[in-house]
């Protein structure tokens, strides 16, 4: 009769759920999402393969975790050097130059940040730091003056100009695709 061999690993860990969100990220800036697993990050903290399932019941659900805390330092990053007494242009430009520096330094993060069907949208978590990066995106659209009309709907044009500017400024970066010396001095204002 053959016998598997117990896994001897230990199940307790002093803190597991932020041992893997931190194995996690080591293997998504290393080997990018595809790369990624449960049983990797167990296997990268030291503990059994089924223990993960205990704080994420799927790579979905770990990815979301993840992209939650991209969001957190997202906000750190446009908050960094941000003075509330400062005019409003030196608030935007101050926020929209931290969202690109988090794109910069984190690129697999900010990736998966913004990939499709890889994260749970609905998770609480992960709603609470979009909305908190959405709050600075929404004060530093104020007074941008780029268009006219019925003011609720000038509000959103803007936020969504400025949003799409910075994204799309910051993709563009990241992807290495300012090739000419004179676009990668431009900057993004």
């Amino acid at each position: 009769m053959e016998t598997k061999a117990r896994d001897t690993r230990p199940y307790h860990h002093g803190n597991l759920r932020d041992a893997l969100l931190s194995a996690a990220r080591r293997l998504l800036e290393s080997e990018g999402h595809s790369g990624l697993s449960l049983r990797k990050c167990a296997e990268a903290v030291g503990v059994s393969a089924t223990a993960p399932q205990n704080h994420f019941a799927n790579k979905a659900a770990l990815l979301t975790a993840l992209a939650a805390q991209g969001y957190a330092e997202l906000e750190t990053y446009m908050r960094l050097n941000l003075i509330d007494a400062a005019d409003r242009d030196t608030r935007r430009e101050t926020a929209l130059l931290g969202y690109v520096a988090f794109a910069q330094d984190h690129p697999a993060l900010y990736e998966l940040m913004f990939a499709r069907d890889r994260v749970s949208l609905d998770d609480p978590d992960l709603l609470r730091h979009v909305g908190k990066c959405f709050v600075i995106l929404a004060n530093i659209s104020k007074d941008f003056g780029h268009f006219a009309g019925d003011p609720a709907k000038v509000d959103a044009k803007q936020q969504m100009f400025l949003w799409s500017l910075v994204h799309g400024y910051a993709q563009l970066l990241t992807a290495n695709r300012f090739k000419k010396d004179d676009m990668l001095e431009a900057g993004i204002l």
